[in-house]
């Protein structure tokens, strides 16, 4: 699958995958931040911003589209960060092609399996009735009852978009997401260990990385490093200046 993308930079190539439910766009602002050092390329997902739909999502069929990705733009090595979701894929990615990972960024998820957390929020954009919605206030507070957390629903509504009538529509394959949300949820599969240099960098105000976890990361990654920042699960918003020194630290180490 030919995945939607942005470019901007010059040097080392720099790939960045978003996480569940975001985009690229979501990434605007730290991707051009980054470039003053990388040749940054932002994707979408399958089923995500402007990539295509499919009725197949899993971290198998993920992986096949970043190598795709790779081949397409004539990429032999590039540093990888990836966010929640798109953090399985970027690790999946370097166990099966370690050859092609320099660096390593994993935001704020580990490879284990998760419980299904975020199924109220497929179950809450399918319910909406978008026909009746004028505005992305109404919306908003169509959202409201099911998904408490402002932050949250405001998230959610970078996802729409608008037919030449001016009606809504959801830009990602709600439909197939839901389909393949179980898949989203399982383990990263890896029968050996990766040596690239890996830096998981954990929200502090998050769960998503416990310190349980570590012991079975480090077998997955052994030369895995970890950083904590007090922020939320999308630390590149909440903390961008804190997470943008510790990705460019680590990602120029030893250069």
């Amino acid at each position: 699958m030919q995945l939607n993308f942005h470019v901007q930079g010059n040097g080392v190539p720099l790939i960045i995958l978003h996480g569940f439910l975001g985009s690229s766009d979501n990434w605007r602002a730290m991707s051009k931040r980054l470039a003053s050092q990388f040749k940054v390329y932002c994707l979408d997902l399958r089923n995500h911003g402007g990539s295509p739909h499919s009725q197949t999502m899993n971290y198998i069929a993920m992986t096949d589209d970043l190598r795709e990705f790779f081949v397409s733009q004539q990429i032999d090595q590039a540093h990888l960060i990836g966010h929640s979701v798109g953090g399985k894929v970027a690790m999946q990615f370097a166990i099966e092609e370690p050859y092609r990972v320099d660096r390593l960024v994993v935001i704020d998820i580990a490879p284990k399996a998760y419980p299904p957390a975020h199924r109220h929020l497929l179950t809450a954009l399918k319910a909406l009735d978008l026909t009746r919605c004028k505005t992305y206030g109404d919306v908003d507070r169509a959202l409201e009852e099911a998904i408490r957390e402002t932050q949250e629903r405001q998230f959610l509504l970078k996802n729409l978009g608008r037919g030449a009538d001016a009606s809504f529509h959801w830009r990602i394959g709600l439909d197939e997401i839901i389909a393949n949300y179980d898949a989203l949820t399982e383990a990263v599969s890896a029968d050996r260990s990766v040596k690239n240099p890996t830096c998981f960098i954990r929200a502090g105000r998050s769960n998503f990385i416990a310190d349980a976890d570590m012991p079975q990361i480090r077998q997955m990654f052994a030369d895995a490093e970890f950083v904590t920042i007090d922020a939320g699960h999308w630390l590149h918003i909440d903390a961008a200046d804190q997470f943008y020194q510790t990705v460019t630290e680590f990602l120029l180490a030893n250069t």
